[in-house]
């Protein structure tokens, strides 16, 4: 289930750049919409099934999601104007992303149900995820590319859509039906306002939680900009000739970025008890600022290649360090009551409203000063520094005015 769940995603999404900028020659506002799809469908989609879900039967649901997603996938290869694009992918990825929480749950309720600690054998099973995300990028390359079947970008659509109908089956048919919790008192007095998380809100009284929104939508409006733009960045010939290793091998080359996620996942206990949480999300930060300033750097020689290679190494302390830190933030200084609802506002203003003010923002940039109007062609020299300089504000900002004390003893016991 996990990788296929993973699959799905990694099949297109690292190359929607290369479709949409070298394809179909939008230009940078216009793919930065189309992006945002992701930001705009997180916002509501994922509460709202997840209420549907805990009201029928989770994997029912999950099974019905994924057959729509496939469903709207197959329409995107047919439609040439980016609006059109931008609503039937916001539809897609309505359908999806409530997919990833009802994932966890429903792994969560099988390791229960099955009588295993979830928090011992959840996160090797996770990692397929990881594992299917990345096949799935080679598995598009290799479609893609001259050296392979030499087929168009569009198909990597097709492939998500085929597999995804593959994981609905499998969910329908394989997957145990999950019986729902027995009603507590505790389950009938919630309100709507409570099922929704909107008593987390109350957090943003405290200047410290304030603070630390603020900087998860700053953050978050970062985390999607090379997925967004690396593939068509090395895809550009202007910068790397066509039939070179980089060219050729891009969305491969890109892969090495979820490698990298699962060798830094391990290191986080190390990092967490050694330096501290605030500490571990600055060297996120900072690791954004080499992430975007090596592409920056990059060209096509052989050092060139060597700081693309580095850039997509670092990419694992960059996104991880600061997911798991800032959940692990959250859990430590909110009530136990309004957990879960407080890590939904983190989700909220890290892969919602800052990666929808990301995208957009970042696409309305690119198309008024590092773009040629007529010939689309871009400067990414300066797109990666602009990025790489947003990154390095939001970092000093955040070491200046977030006040957060270490103490090791919060964290003896954080594990894998």
């Amino acid at each position: 289930m996990n990788f296929l769940q993973f699959f799905v995603w990694g099949a297109w999404m690292m190359t929607l750049g290369h479709y949409g900028f070298i394809d179909k020659q939008w230009n940078g506002t216009e793919f930065g919409l189309v992006f945002s799809t992701m930001g705009f469908a997180s916002l509501v989609m994922p509460t709202l099934f997840g209420i549907i879900a805990d009201k029928w039967k989770a994997n029912y649901v999950y099974a019905i999601l994924h057959l729509l997603f496939g469903v709207s996938m197959c329409f995107l290869p047919l439609i040439d104007n980016p609006i059109s694009f931008f609503w039937v992918l916001l539809v897609a990825m309505s359908f999806y992303m409530p997919t990833i929480g009802l994932n966890n749950s429903i792994g969560f309720k099988v390791l229960k149900d099955d009588g295993k600690d979830a928090t011992t054998f959840f996160p090797p099973i996770r990692v397929w995820g990881t594992i299917g995300f990345i096949v799935a990028m080679w598995i598009t390359n290799v479609f893609t590319k001259e050296w392979g079947f030499g087929l168009s970008i569009k198909v990597s659509f097709f492939i998500s859509a085929i597999f995804a109908f593959v994981l609905s089956l499998y969910s329908f048919f394989f997957l145990p039906t999950l019986k729902k919790e027995p009603k507590t008192a505790d389950n009938v007095k919630k309100s709507l306002t409570q099922k929704l998380g909107l008593e987390a809100f109350v957090l943003f009284k405290q200047k410290k939680m304030a603070l630390f929104f603020l900087f998860s939508l700053m953050l978050g409006a970062a985390l999607q900009l090379t997925n967004a733009y690396g593939d068509s960045f090395l895809q550009d010939a202007t910068v790397f000739e066509v039939g070179g290793l980089i060219n050729n091998f891009s969305t491969i080359i890109l892969s090495i970025s979820q490698i990298s996620e699962t060798l830094f996942i391990l290191a986080i206990p190390f990092f967490m008890k050694k330096f501290g949480i605030k500490n571990v999300m600055l060297f996120s930060m900072f690791a954004w600022v080499l992430r975007f300033g090596l592409f920056g750097i990059a060209q096509n020689t052989e050092i060139g290649f060597v700081f693309i290679i580095l850039s997509c190494i670092i990419y694992g302390m960059a996104f991880d360090f600061f997911n798991i830190s800032g959940a692990l933030f959250v859990e430590k200084s909110t009530d136990s009551r309004i957990q879960s609802s407080a890590q939904g506002v983190f989700m909220l203003m890290t892969n919602g409203v800052g990666a929808v003010l990301g995208n957009i923002i970042a696409g309305l940039v690119i198309a008024n000063w590092f773009e040629d109007p007529i010939t689309h062609v871009k400067n990414w020299q300066g797109i990666w520094f602009t990025f790489a300089t947003y990154s390095l504000v939001v970092a000093v900002l955040f070491a200046v005015s977030f006040k957060y004390k270490h103490n090791p003893e919060e964290l003896k016991n954080i594990r894998h």
